[in-house]
């Protein structure tokens, strides 16, 4: 690696915008991570203390109601990783990117 981009990374990891920016990063992803969490473990507890109301039908048909829960389950993973990646690519990449031109 140059010297020069051993330099930039030291400035940009002393940087107070760089530091803000990776509180902010965290919390998103350990509130995220900790809704994931959430939903699945009261999926599973569902499942485990309530295996008859998941087992209800929906209306006439055979369709349980376990089935949607748990479809919910994993669109719910898929929502909340759209969620981090559009943050991602807006605000955090944007702010990256102005720190690094400011450092260079």
């Amino acid at each position: 690696m140059a010297a020069d981009a051993v330099a930039l990374i030291d400035k940009v990891k002393r940087d107070p915008e760089f530091h803000a920016l990776q509180k902010r990063r965290a919390r998103l992803a350990w509130t995220l991570s900790a809704a994931m969490a959430a939903i699945y473990f009261g999926f599973i507890l569902l499942v485990a203390f309530a295996p008859a109301w998941l087992a209800t039908p929906l209306g006439s048909h055979t369709t349980t109601v376990g089935i949607p829960l748990g479809l919910g389950v994993i669109l719910s993973a898929f929502v909340l990783t759209g969620l981090y990646v559009r943050r991602a690519n807006t605000e955090f990449d944007v702010t990256t990117q102005r720190i690094i031109e400011r450092l260079s």
